[in-house]
């Protein structure tokens, strides 16, 4: 007999594990064995992928886990005597052995966690059947016991494991690494297998493929642990022989125990456990009684379709039969009724629901049971899209909730199916390349600044979001000099290729819940991530197993929309979210002004740069807008534009294509439309056509050539006649097919891009008509982000509303609106909790305004909440400006304020126990009121690093506002420009790591820490009036400017960007020196920008980047202005024409610099 693998830890023994799943299968074909297990530490999260890849190379799989097991029971907690828990091995033999395997590994999270997931003895007596127990490595208990000089324990223990598992399902476990220990307990076990019978099994407890592996995995030890490789006290796996041996060595190492090698195949043949793909295990939905399923779907659509269309519209009625007909027949009823079940408890609540999201809102049955908002017949979206017999997965129906409330969606559907059957789904955060080389660089002991220029020689930006460092080589010419000729990076790039895209940490999705027919446990291990419980599998994985998966995702700006339509209400009680026009003229002209400042999806400088070229006049222009900025549809962007202002522009290859692509001025914007023009022009049915869409979105090149006949010349067998047949030449198909395929890849959804034009057209028309509500309500809804703040604040002032400071006598939690203004909420303010604002809001009610701090103090006294700080945070950030009294003078009384009240309160308690013992004690009424000193009030800057104090906001005003000439005579940049140009989602197009950079501000912190090398390196926080920016300053910088980078100085900073994988960028600060207002070289005064404007541009040449990006900028500001471009390498001059807008000119200043941009006013 062969030899099998039985102790395997795959990559999903997290920063412990290197078998990677997907070499372990071949690696075992390649050694001429037959099976392998995958017995990961305490988790089963490698369990399907492990499964999927055996099957493909024609492996058996066995699946297994190695259980921690705690000393005492799972329940038992205590450091001392449970820190420590014991190892078992665990193999399926079975289905049934899977289900007790999960519901083990599920509870060892949900009850037995500590420190790991642990099981106990009585989960193993109740849950043995279809498992093999092998007793593990020197961790497990009877090793334990063996080398503790306890035989007699360690024997009782094993003949107990034997009658738990069955006399043919417990082995004694043989292990020789080279370990003397392992000698010593392999001669004992061989005893208790003379002594009990007990059969004998060898394994080799693989942590990583190869010999050769071991050092790449002592590397991940390292990042693991925290620890470099130089560190003498660490875990680390020696001698290096803990990888995947051949059958002749293990034979050769186990040579006197034949029947140890033996029964490692025999263990295999037993294990016959085989998962099924495909098959649907949907929760039953609670149906009234007297119905079915499909009858009560048709009940609530037809329903909804009377509320929808009224009784006519016989053609809208076919299609809704139609969907479901489809809907019954591929079993998918009852998923219907769950969604339409948990939206309508949402509405019922008055949780804010999204008018749709993704495919469904191509679907008259959603739009009928109002899961979606989004008429599919006014958008002309297709079902298909949705779902079609063709696809065979099940169709996938995703929500959006109010942000705040998503939770009490998610509480509902635990309530209504059970806790046991509704669980979060896992994700894995992996060591992508430049992650890796940053970690795998700390472990090597190698510098910050080494690592750093070695990583950011990896390309990254969008179209390198999944690069590898093999690709990395390839493209970047420097690292691959790099790694050619320095041994070090050579040695950090090799062991980071080792281990990239490795599962770093499990974590829970964000928006992923899955609810089961069963409990959970019964289809997947569970585990648990914080306080979430979570399948163990990822979301496609779930798929596959037939459980229903669907995303409860949380979105601000429905929270928003919901909070100012509430403060609307105020006024006007009748006012409907859904009752607002979509055709509005006032909400499109601001649009079309660039006005898009807080808007959904439309409010990034890319956005409203295509907006105001675009000038939308209806929800479909900001439909394609969403649908075309992306990369690869954005070069289309320009052609779009001209077409809509010129219809003499547009063509179609075929007069067919023109009902088809008119809405997007001949343009190909959307999926649906490669699905039509396949039914159009060739005769394809909606699924079939949609199965095409996907093919040659995933570029199968194949099936894209198999389609490309059957497009042109038909297929018989599928009943597709063709374009020939349909009277098209077969040069304009061949043209259109390739033109559908080069865009099949960026078409997008038109079902969801409608679904979002929507609500950025409703926050829009909010922003335009109840300016004050909509942005207090935006304000609200980012009070935990200080730069959106600031931004909103910003276009506050843009919209002439004035901020209104905090004031107890009128603010109440979050921001809202007054006749003058907006008032600055109270949950802003630190240590001002929402317990003391209810109270507080609760007895300005009731017992009228407060008429002074003493007031304020005595009436408050008595809230659980009320302390010194929260008073003293309240003056600081202005709170009771209003009621007369300097911020100075409060600060020298409120201690003294409340102890009186504390003193009266205690002496009047006094008094009555006084009274009760008949001693007659004193009474004590109210405290005396103290008197405010006669003092001067605090300067306005000092109020302002108050309200920043207390708040994270200046509120009173900027301190930069009196430095903003100065810092322009500096050359300074806004600081939000460069935040902003890296947070937009197509990556910076203006900065780039290692540009020089001139910011200013307001010194906001300032930290300073030793390096390894012992020098000194200041971490500076600097904000402008709209966002901040970190320097990092190095000690030199800190020698020559230290004594600037005091919190509350105004500075200038020259520097080069820094900017690190999902960080913020930072600036690598060279220089900082104190803004000062005198002695400033006078600040040139803004050129008023003629009204018969010329402008003059120099440009470096044709093919730069700088005069593509210009050019494709002017397709947007289009106007009767002449613009001249020079070309500097060649000198040749180019004319054309555009709109001399203020924005345009600024972008062509930030791109080509002040020198290269003259505005002239035009003679005559």
């Amino acid at each position: 007999m062969g030899f099998v693998h039985l102790h395997v830890h795959t990559e999903y023994s997290l920063l412990d594990g290197a078998c990677r799943i997907r070499d372990l299968p071949a690696l075992v074909k390649e050694m001429g064995q037959n099976a392998v297990a995958i017995t990961d530490h305490g988790v089963m999260y490698g369990a399907i992928d492990f499964y999927r890849a055996c099957k493909k190379e024609g492996i058996h799989p066995i699946i297994g886990c190695e259980v921690y097991v705690a000393r005492r029971t799972r329940f038992d907690k205590q450091h001392e005597f449970d820190a420590e828990s014991r190892h078992l091995v665990l193999l399926c033999k079975n289905e049934t052995g899977y289900r007790n395997l999960s519901y083990m590994v599920s509870q060892a999270f949900t009850e037995g966690f500590y420190i790991k997931p642990r099981i106990d003895m009585d989960l193993l007596r109740e849950h043995a059947e279809g498992l093999i127990a092998l007793s593990a490595c020197l961790a497990g208990e009877i090793p334990r016991r063996l080398l503790n000089g306890d035989y007699d324990g360690a024997k009782e223990y094993a003949l107990t494991m034997r009658d738990i598992f069955g006399e043919d399902s417990f082995y004694l476990e043989l292990q020789d690494h080279g370990i003397p220990d392992q000698t010593e307990v392999n001669r004992q076990l061989l005893r208790l297998h003379n002594e009990t019978g007990i059969p004998l099994v060898c394994t080799n407890d693989a942590h990583y493929l190869r010999r050769e592996d071991a050092e790449s995995h002592d590397v991940l030890l390292c990042i693991q642990t925290g620890k470099t490789v130089e560190d003498a006290n660490r875990m680390r796996y020696e001698p290096q022989n803990f990888y995947l041996r051949s059958t002749e060595e293990m034979e050769a190492l186990f040579a006197g125990y034949p029947e140890a090698v033996a029964n490692t195949q025999r263990i295999a043949d037993m294990c016959q456990l085989e998962f099924t793909f495909g098959k649907y295990h949907l929760p039953e939905f609670q149906l009234p009684e007297g119905y079915d399923s499909p009858s009560y779907l048709r009940k609530l659509c037809g329903e909804g379709f009377v509320k929808r269309y009224g009784d006519s519209r016989p053609d809208y009625r076919k299609q809704l039969d139609y969907e479901l007909d489809m809907i019954e027949k591929m079993g998918f009823t009852d998923y219907f009724l769950i969604v339409s079940d948990f939206v309508r408890y949402a509405k019922s609540v008055d949780i804010p629901v999204g008018p749709g999201r993704g495919s469904a809102a191509g679907s008259m049955v959603s739009y009928c049971l109002e899961i979606t908002d989004i008429d599919p017949m006014k958008y002309d979206l297709y079902f298909e899209r949705f779902l079609n017999p063709e696809r065979v997965s099940m169709p996938d129906i995703d929500m959006d909730f109010g942000d705040t409330r998503r939770g009490e969606v998610v509480d509902y559907v635990r309530r209504k199916y059970g806790d046991d059957h509704v669980a979060q789904i896992v994700t894995f955060g992996t060591m992508a390349a430049r992650a890796a080389i940053r970690d795998v660089g700390r472990a090597l002991n190698m510098t910050y600044a080494e690592v750093d220029v070695v990583a950011k020689l990896v390309p990254a930006g969008p179209g390198a979001l999944h690069i590898t460092l093999r690709d990395a080589l390839k493209l970047s010419k420097q690292l691959a000099d790099l790694y050619r000729d320095d041994p070090r990076v050579k040695k950090l790039i090799d062991t980071a290729m080792a281990l990239e895209g490795m599962p770093r940490h499990a974590s829970t999705h964000a928006a992923g819940v899955v609810i089961t027919k069963r409990p959970v446990y019964e289809y997947v291990p569970l585990a648990r991530n914080d306080d979430a419980v979570v399948c163990q599998y990822v979301m496609t994985t779930l798929e596959e197993l037939g459980l229903l998966k669907m995303d409860f995702l949380g979105l601000r700006n429905l929270t928003v929309l919901d909070d100012a339509v509430k403060m609307v209400q105020r006024y006007k009680p009748d006012f409907r979210l859904a009752d607002i026009p979509d055709d509005d003229p006032e909400t499109y002209e601001m649009i079309s002004q660039g006005r898009t400042s807080g808007v959904f999806q439309i409010e990034s400088t890319g956005m409203t740069g295509v907006c105001m070229g675009l000038k939308p006049q209806n929800i479909e222009d900001i439909t394609a807008v969403i649908a075309l900025y992306r990369p690869g549809p954005m070069e289309s962007i320009p052609r779009f534009i001209a077409c809509k202002h010129d219809p003499k522009l547009v063509t179609y290859k075929h007069p067919s294509l023109k009902p088809i692509l008119s809405g997007t001025y001949g343009c190909i914007v959307y999926q649906e439309q490669v699905i039509k023009i396949f039914q159009e022009l060739a005769g394809y049915s909606l699924g079939q056509a949609d199965m095409v869409r996907r093919a040659m979105s995933k570029k199968k090149a194949k099936d894209v050539e198999r389609e490309r006949e059957a497009f042109l010349h038909g297929d018989a067998a599928r009943n597709i006649k063709g374009c020939v047949a349909n009277g098209i030449p077969e040069a304009t198909a061949q043209a259109i097919y390739d033109e559908i395929y080069d865009f099949a890849n960026y078409a997008f959804n038109k079902a969801h891009a409608v679904s979002y034009a929507v609500v950025a057209y409703q926050t829009a028309y909010f922003k335009c008509h109840y300016t004050k509500e909509y942005m207090a309500a935006l304000l609200t809804s980012v009070l935990d982000n200080s730069d959106k703040v600031s931004e909103y604040i910003a276009e506050c002032r843009n919209c002439d509303i004035k901020l209104l400071p905090p004031d107890v006598n009128r603010s109440h939690d979050g921001f809202t609106v007054e006749e003058d203004g907006i008032r600055f909420g109270l949950v802003a303010i630190k240590n001002i909790g929402r317990g003391f604002i209810r109270a507080l809001v609760r007895e300005r009610e009731s017992g009228g305004t407060f008429q002074s701090f003493q007031d304020f103090c005595e009436r408050m006294f008595d809230c659980g909440d009320m302390n010194k700080r929260a008073v003293e945070n309240l003056i600081k950030a202005g709170a009771f400006d209003g009621l007369g009294a300097y911020r100075s003078q409060l600060m020298q009384i409120y201690e003294k304020v409340l102890d009186a009240i504390a003193n009266s309160r205690k002496v009047n308690v006094e008094g009555q126990l006084d009274m009760f013992s008949m001693t007659g004690g004193s009474s004590g009424g109210h405290p005396s009121a103290i008197p405010l000193p006669d003092i001067p009030e605090y300067s306005a800057t000092e109020r302002m690093f108050m309200e920043k104090e207390t708040t994270g906001l200046y509120l009173s005003g900027h301190p930069m506002n009196d430095y903003r000439a100065a810092a322009h005579a500096a050359g300074a940049l806004p600081i939000h420009d460069i935040l902003a140009d890296f947070n937009d989602e197509d990556g910076p197009t203006r900065f780039a790591d290692g540009q020089n950079v001139t910011v200013a501000g307001i010194v906001t912190s300032s930290k300073t820490r030793t390096t390894k090398n012992n020098s000194l390196m200041a971490y500076v926080v600097v904000e402008d009036e709209a966002a901040a920016i970190e320097l990092l300053c190095f000690s030199r910088t800190i020698d020559q400017c230290g004594s600037y980078m005091a919190v509350n100085t105004p500075v200038v900073v020259k520097g080069r960007l820094s900017v690190r994988d999902e960080k913020p960028p930072q600036i690598m600060c060279d220089t900082i020196y104190p803004l000062n207002t005198e002695n400033l070289p006078p600040v040139a005064a803004k050129p008023q920008e003629p009204k018969n404007a010329a402008l003059f541009l120099r440009v470096p040449s044709l093919d730069s980047v700088e005069f593509r990006h210009i050019r494709l900028v002017m397709t947007m500001f289009e106007g009767e202005s002449p613009v001249k471009i020079r070309l500097a390498d060649t000198g040749k001059l180019m004319a054309g024409k555009c709109l001399c807008h203020p924005a345009l000119l600024a972008e062509c200043r930030q791109w080509l610099g002040e020198a290269n941009v003259v505005v002239r006013e035009r003679q005559g």
